[in-house]
């Protein structure tokens, strides 16, 4: 082989050689590459588990790469979720939060992760209302006209709340305080309870997840009088929300959302907050969350990021003028 042949021959070569490592570093730069794990910190069935999901399943054939849930229903989603903070910033590990993730930082001083600084929000998912349920003994038809009640009458109607710092019992205490009302606090173990305990007529009142109150407001055995959303119910039309009735500062909804490690790459955060907003504004997924009573919301990460300080902010004031603590 002559000179010129020979230096022509190992210039391709070399070229060649240089594309295909080109090749195979964009192939395993790609993501994803492999099966994803999304931790939901909650007992299969909960909401916050079938919205999980819902979004895997589609997320798997978006991303051509298995999305396989892990519930790991343990110490109050406190286990989960320490372990997805501590999980590799790769962009394989996402936790499902709800409102107990912004409420926690203020309620629990000795967490093993920070809400803030251990996690990289990705996308807020749907959020639903808490509804303001009374039995329909009491002589109130609007939430002024119990307002008005209850301060003629200090200290005789009584709150049945769904568990001590529960995102409903907060919104009730939001109530409370925001009214400068005399209402008195029955503690339940979750919102069955409390809503059964105002359906006997033991207690006036509940605040509680609308899904849950949904039934007995249907059978007329509970009187809604207000949603705590910015918008109207679909299923209750004729229910007012806060805003409506005068209280723009008492609207509160149970989020349902998604966050990555610390450190996840931000191209990985855009990539999956792209994918989850194009999936929970589907027609057949908007359906599905509003027979869970939940509305989709699509937020960039950089703006969840700020709902999330802002949402611990608000719920830590209402915590610690309310003097709550873990033991209640």
């Amino acid at each position: 082989m002559n000179r010129v042949l020979r230096r022509d021959f190992l210039l391709m070569t070399g070229a060649a050689a240089v594309t295909l490592s080109a090749l195979r570093a964009v192939k395993a730069e790609s993501y994803p590459a492999r099966a994803i794990r999304a931790i939901v910190p909650y007992p299969p069935g909960s909401t916050i588990d079938l919205l999980a999901r819902i979004i895997a399943h589609d997320l798997s054939e978006s991303l051509g790469q298995a999305v396989y849930v892990e519930n790991i229903p343990a110490g109050s989603a406190r286990v989960g979720t320490t372990l997805a903070a501590k999980a590799s910033p790769d962009g394989y590990t996402i936790l499902f939060v709800t409102t107990a993730f912004v409420i926690d930082p203020s309620l629990n001083h000795d967490l093993p992760y920070d809400a803030v600084k251990d996690f990289s929000p990705v996308s807020l998912l749907a959020t639903s209302p808490h509804v303001l349920t009374i039995n329909p003994s009491v002589p109130a038809k609007t939430l002024n006209e119990f307002i008005a009640l209850i301060k003629a009458n200090p200290g005789k109607f009584n709150r049945a709340s769904p568990g001590i710092a529960s995102s409903g019992d907060l919104s009730g205490e939001l109530f409370r305080l925001s009214n400068g009302l005399d209402l008195v606090r029955v503690p339940f173990n979750g919102s069955p309870p409390a809503i059964m305990s105002t359906v006997a007529g033991h207690t006036t009142m509940a605040f509680t997840s609308l899904a849950v109150a949904a039934p007995h407001i249907q059978e007329g055995t509970l009187r809604a009088l207000v949603v705590t959303s910015d918008k109207r119910s679909p299923r209750f039309p004729d229910v007012p929300t806060m805003s409506e009735s005068g209280f723009p500062d008492q609207s509160s909804t149970f989020m349902q959302a998604v966050v990555a490690p610390a450190g996840t790459p931000k191209s990985v955060i855009e990539q999956l907050n792209h994918e989850i907003g194009r999936i929970v504004t589907r027609p057949n997924v908007k359906a599905q969350l509003e027979q869970l009573d939940s509305q989709a919301v699509t937020m960039s990460p950089e703006d969840f990021a700020i709902h999330i300080r802002n949402e611990i902010a608000r719920w830590g004031k209402v915590i610690q003028d309310a003097k709550l603590s873990k033991s209640g």
